[in-house]
């Protein structure tokens, strides 16, 4: 089985990269089951529903969540429906709207997908419980689930965390990918227990930019230290990163992986 994980898609431009590559992508690589990060999805901020059916509709065929799942109050329904493929992180405090994780039918089997939210995130520490003791309460529940691959995504500034989520789970998942920076890192493995991990697989949108925003926007912001409204970039280079991962179908283990990096 095959899963190919796509970063950050970042507003329109971000949707229109997955339009145009992702199906030859999965022709190509004969990819079985697509997963991106959608938080970003419309505007940078959050899910639209029209949005969200268009990635579903172009190839996507599960969404993980991160800081600004929750943005727009029109996802909460799917993020509740546990049919809906789209989760936001596992680890906020009890009583947030929506679900964590969820499990997908697939012709391979049950894919179990993740998200968990690292500690810190931008400048402040996050108001959520310890991911390590989040993802182990998961898997103790589902212990006695057959799947044929459980993924793993944490959305997280520090590398640290990043990294040794990746090693405490090494073995237990299929595999654990960070997202967030929207820069993708050179550090894709795997473990000697059988999980794949990429401290940061990168974004999808405008690659001349400050993180799929217009650089000039941030510089003067900046320069002057004062508050100014994000604008996405959508002219120049853009590209589509993700990581594809070839997964042993008797063992859930990851026996190949490969960093995809396309640009327009």
């Amino acid at each position: 089985m095959k899963i190919l994980y796509l970063g950050d898609i970042m507003g329109k431009p971000g949707r229109q990269i997955v339009k145009d590559l992702l199906p030859e992508l999965r022709r190509e690589h004969g990819v079985d089951f697509v997963i991106a990060q959608g938080e970003n999805l419309s505007h940078g901020k959050g899910m639209a529903i029209n949005h969200t059916q268009d990635m579903l509709a172009a190839g996507v065929d599960f969404f993980t969540g991160g800081n600004w799942t929750l943005h727009r109050p029109e996802i909460i329904p799917w993020l509740e429906d546990p049919a809906k493929p789209v989760i936001r992180p596992a680890n906020y405090k009890a009583g947030t709207p929506g679900r964590g994780w969820k499990v997908a039918e697939t012709p391979f089997g049950k894919v179990q997908v993740i998200t968990l939210l690292g500690q810190i995130v931008g400048a402040f520490p996050a108001d959520i419980d310890n991911p390590l003791k989040t993802v182990d309460a998961i898997l103790e529940e589902t212990k006695a689930e057959s799947y044929a691959a459980r993924i793993v995504n944490f959305h997280g500034d520090f590398s640290s965390e990043k990294l040794v989520i990746g090693q405490y789970l090494d073995g237990r998942v299929t595999a654990v990918i960070g997202d967030h920076w929207h820069v993708p890192t050179a550090d894709a493995q795997i473990f000697p227990g059988g999980t794949a991990h990429i401290t940061d697989v990168g974004m999808v949108g405008s690659h001349d930019s400050c993180l799929g925003v217009k650089t000039d926007v941030i510089v003067k912001r900046w320069l002057s230290d004062l508050p100014s409204r994000n604008e996405l970039e959508t002219g120049g280079r853009m590209w589509l990163c993700g990581l594809l991962i070839d997964v042993n179908g008797a063992s859930g283990q990851a026996k190949a992986l490969q960093q995809v990096i396309k640009f327009v």
